[in-house]
């Protein structure tokens, strides 16, 4: 079995500025691209806030773009997912869904994180179209428009404080009559005269056209009423699950299962590196993903060298 130089899994700005960077090094990194290529930028639709395009480009057209520099220097792309790792002895082992086993001297995580959804029908397409699970990032399309945002912690106060910068009202709806989120984020959000609560609170339908969201209906969870509500936009704030469960508990996480890395993307494993969303859970950008990618790549071309000496 030939051993691969380096192996990154999972794709998106991270893992494709990792491997743009690697084979420009001549490792001639072989990406497994996942069950999602590209990540979570290929399903929005303008992005905005990424430097270099002073227009703004399309989510997957900036992805495809990422993809094809790699490919000018020869990265080798696989459309298959790791389901499992063996990290306990070098080289490491990877095995796919098809149970073809890999080796690697170096592994690039770059898995992401998704963002948890409700479960309600349409929530996927509607994705890009008036639900975002990004407030950082779409906020600036919503001016004098009004707004939801679901969650009760701090990512929820985070965003709907964030939103009233462009939007004229924010309504953040909670399940519960009390918020999670700590006392200043609570603090903040309840002082701020464009936020009003819709407390012991559940969004039950999202009301669309051909357009995208145009209302969503809202179940009073102590009375049962439900509440048909106009709203331009919808934003999920609750939460995000870190795509981390091959690698069963191998490599040091968080309580919420994100990698932990020192020194940018070192992980606890030599030879393990991580970037991107699967070890940030606080910015959660596609800039900071394609640096922590760089890093990544920069990380494993210096750990080969010393490997040789």
């Amino acid at each position: 079995m030939e051993t691969l130089e380096v192996a990154i899994i999972g794709t998106g700005p991270a893992g494709l500025t990792a491997a743009i960077y690697t084979a420009r090094a001549d490792l001639k990194p072989v990406i497994f691209e996942g069950a999602a290529p590209g990540g979570q930028l290929t399903l929005t639709t303008e992005v905005d806030n990424f430097p270099g395009f002073p227009d703004g480009i399309m989510g997957p057209e900036l992805m495809a773009n990422m993809k094809k520099q790699a490919l000018r220097f020869n990265a080798n792309f696989i459309t298959s997912s790791i389901e499992d790792v063996d990290l306990s002895k070098t080289p490491f082992v990877l095995r796919d869904q098809n149970q073809k086993k890999y080796q690697a001297k170096t592994i690039i995580i770059s898995t992401g994180a998704s963002a948890k959804f409700l479960g309600l029908p349409g929530e996927t397409k509607l994705i890009g179209h008036g639900l975002s699970t990004c407030a950082t990032c779409d906020g600036f399309f919503y001016k004098d428009k009004i707004v939801h945002v679901v969650g009760g912690g701090d990512t929820a106060m985070e965003d709907a404080t964030f939103l009233t910068k462009f939007a004229k009202k924010v309504y953040i709806v909670h399940r519960r009559d009390t918020l999670k989120a700590s006392k200043p984020m609570q603090d903040r959000a309840m002082n701020n005269s464009k936020i009003e609560f819709l407390f012991n609170s559940a969004v039950t339908e999202i009301l669309e056209d051909k357009q995208g969201v145009t209302g969503i209906k809202v179940t009073n969870l102590k009375t049962q009423e439900i509440e048909t509500r106009p709203t331009h936009g919808l934003f999920y704030a609750i939460g995000h699950n870190p795509n981390t469960a091959f690698l069963k508990n191998q490599l040091d996480m968080d309580d919420q299962g994100f990698l932990k890395t020192i020194n940018g993307p070192e992980t606890n494993i030599n030879g393990v590196f991580a970037c991107g969303d699967v070890q940030d859970s606080y910015y959660r950008q596609a800039i900071t993903a394609a640096g922590s990618g760089c890093q990544a790549a920069i990380k494993v071309e210096r750990f080969l060298e010393d490997q040789k000496t």
